[in-house]
């Protein structure tokens, strides 16, 4: 580890012992909460080549947990099942990079945002037959990768191609990892996602995958629990409390511009 990560580790939890000590966030008395999550998305959460689970989302829980004196429990759910899993109760927490949406508020309950991200178009670094959502869409025999029901799907869909949802030149996989894993394989062309994963499965790819065009609009990310949730404004005021003492960029400073994906 770094000598800057361990400093941000330090000063991370001497901030969580300073809220504590100064009484202005809540004190959960130790209160187990379940987390749900994919680890399918680098550099927020994912498997990393010793099979430990790490990520930006990791470290932001661990600190949640520190400053509101909660016991974290982890689960592993497929995306598609995820927000159905903790509308329903059967889990406390959602985390996987989950954008902001309306149409989510409706079945589950949202913490105020954690990160604000862009979307991009993922290829492989020899792509040369297009280089921006235009020259994409004009030509026919070229593929998609996505999965149901997210936003990279519904920004392909409506952004990119002719706002069809079942065109046929969008290819459905269950994870994001797979749809990657076929662009390498060149069984699709492009995989859209988030700038932060994105630049993580770049960074890793030894020049095979690069990223082109313009960014194609912003995402706010979010933590997800059931309806009427009492953790949403304990999480809430550690959210807005990391932000003020810096420990959200120190994160992203550990996460974004010095992990290296492999290493």
């Amino acid at each position: 580890m770094k000598l800057i990560h361990l400093l941000a580790a330090a000063s991370t939890a001497l901030f969580a012992t300073q809220a504590m000590a100064e009484g202005h966030l809540p004190d959960l008395g130790g209160r187990e909460v379940v987390v749900v999550t994919e680890n399918l998305y680098p550099p927020l959460q994912f498997i990393d080549g010793s099979g430990n689970a790490v990520g930006w989302e990791y470290d932001a829980m661990a600190e949640i947990a520190a400053r509101l004196n909660m016991t974290v429990v982890y689960q592993n759910i497929s995306w598609d099942a995820m927000i159905p899993a903790v509308s329903e109760g059967q889990f406390d927490m959602g985390m996987t990079g989950i954008t902001i949406r309306d149409d989510r508020k409706e079945v589950v309950d949202f913490s105020d945002k954690y990160m604000t991200s862009e979307m991009v178009m993922l290829v492989r670094g020899d792509e040369d037959r297009f280089s921006d959502a235009a020259s994409f869409a004009a030509d026919a025999d070229l593929l998609m990768a996505a999965q149901p029901g997210t936003t990279p799907f519904y920004v392909g869909v409506y952004e990119v191609l002719d706002g069809d949802e079942a065109n046929p030149r969008i290819k459905l996989f269950e994870t994001f990892g797979a749809g990657v894993e076929a662009l390498r394989n060149g069984d699709v062309d492009l995989v859209l996602t988030d700038g932060t994963a994105g630049a993580g499965y770049v960074d890793a790819s030894n020049g095979g995958l690069k990223i082109v065009g313009e960014k194609l609009g912003t995402e706010d990310f979010g933590f997800i629990f059931p309806k009427g949730s009492d953790l949403v404004e304990p999480i809430n005021a550690a959210i807005a409390d990391m932000l003020a003492d810096g420990t959200i960029d120190a994160l992203n400073t550990k996460w974004f511009l010095e992990y290296k994906m492999g290493e």
